[in-house]
């Protein structure tokens, strides 16, 4: 880090623990120091252009770096969560088609709340989560006043502290302000990501939103912040330059007890135009998608099946398949996996249109929107209450519980 300023570049984050440093300056001074020209491109199979080196970049440094990130927007996170009229649209079918099974929620119009989950999936009353720090990774900040909107209007209240927390500079806050698109800032998966959560474990010591603009700077943060998150969602997917970057991070939230859950994409099939990143990384759970019934309102469960459009296959970025599933049965003839290929997802859980949603400051929507980042989140939810029952016995938590 000496170095940098001779280049013209600012510190402006980072830490020794999490292995990464945080630098800005201007694109003359980025270039000059990591010999490089920045150009923009056009999308493969995709409209729009994005910016980009010309090369790989390289320091004139007496080390080598692991991986230098921030120096392109081919990323494009978006948030995996589908709204019923877009997936009606895209299978050329009427909205009022599109069959769910939201006859037995508690919220509005039958619609599911978060913490119908629990009662389905849990089902219990002991375990709360208590004592267990929970972690969402998100691209975007919220509007704590729709979760707000969305405890009043189902006659709740949540008793979990919630912390934003910027991990590069990205504003903490999202509020539609309506008018051109790229003025508006939408806080759905943010909002229903806290929802899932909470609702699963209402008793949780902490939430943490850990917000950025990289996904360097988001998941070094979720290794290295005190209290630690010892269970995390990601309801995000994003196409990066090279899906290994991530993994020294994934395996240290391994030795540390740490369970990250990513959800597998509400696309169906894994392809190369489907991208699964991060739910295909072999050191993350993949959550996968379900259609779930219960016996009645807040009640337990009565039967599941898998939700169709549950992202899920053989991953398209061609990651080597891990040990724990060259286990004998695990592929088989009858599930047509690969046994050269990591497959997902490993998990899955309630993703069909059958949830309530509070956002953006507008009125709130009953059986609107679905997919697998609804069951992200509750899965991490879940893990809490495993890990409280762990703490209770002095065991280990559960960390990457994929083997």
């Amino acid at each position: 880090t000496c170095a940098l300023p001779i280049y013209g570049l600012e510190v402006v984050g980072g830490s020794r623990d999490g292995m990464n440093v945080q630098v800005r300056g201007p694109v003359s001074a980025i270039e000059n120091a990591f010999h490089v020209t920045l150009n923009t491109y056009q999308r493969p199979a995709k409209s729009g252009v994005y910016y980009g080196p010309d090369r790989e970049p390289s320091a004139d440094l007496p080390f080598a770096l692991w991986h230098i990130s921030g120096l392109d927007n081919f990323a494009d996170p978006h948030p995996l969560l589908v709204k019923k009229s877009d997936y009606a649209a895209a299978h050329g079918i009427d909205a009022s088609a599109v069959v769910n099974h939201a006859t037995t929620g508690s919220g509005p119009s039958a619609s599911f709340l978060g913490s119908d989950m629990r009662a389905a999936y849990y089902g219990g009353t002991a375990l709360t989560g208590a004592g267990q720090n929970l972690g969402l990774l998100e691209y975007y900040g919220t509007d704590l006043a729709d979760l707000t909107t969305y405890y009043s209007n189902v006659h709740q209240t949540n008793n979990v502290p919630i912390t934003l927390l910027s991990t590069d500079g990205t504003s903490t806050s999202c509020v539609d302000s309506g008018g051109r698109r790229s003025q508006r800032c939408d806080d759905t998966e943010q909002t229903l990501d806290m929802t899932q959560a909470i609702g699963m474990a209402p008793g949780l010591s902490s939430l943490v939103m850990y917000i950025g603009s990289t996904d360097t700077s988001i998941i070094s943060a979720m290794t290295t912040h005190n209290p630690l998150p010892t269970t995390i969602g990601c309801s995000w997917g994003w196409t990066p330059a090279d899906p290994s970057t991530l993994d020294p991070y994934f395996k240290k939230m391994a030795t540390q007890g740490q369970t990250f859950f990513a959800a597998s994409g509400d696309s169906s099939t894994w392809s190369s135009s489907n991208e699964a990143w991060p739910a295909d990384d072999a050191n993350v759970v993949s959550v996968g998608g379900t259609d779930l019934t219960t016996t009645k309102a807040a009640g337990p469960w009565a039967s599941e099946t898998a939700w169709s459009d549950s992202g899920g296959g053989i991953s398209p970025d061609k990651i080597t398949i891990p040990t724990w599933q060259q286990y004998a049965g695990v592929i088989n003839s009858s599930n047509k996996g690969s046994t050269k290929y990591r497959n997902g997802p490993d998990v899955a859980a309630n993703a069909n249109f059958t949830f309530y949603v509070c956002a953006d400051q507008t009125t709130c929507t009953a059986n609107d929107y679905g997919g697998t980042s609804f069951a992200a989140p509750m899965w991490a939810g879940f893990i809490a209450l495993a890990n409280q029952q762990l703490a209770s016995l002095k065991k280990p938590y559960v960390g990457f519980l994929d083997p």
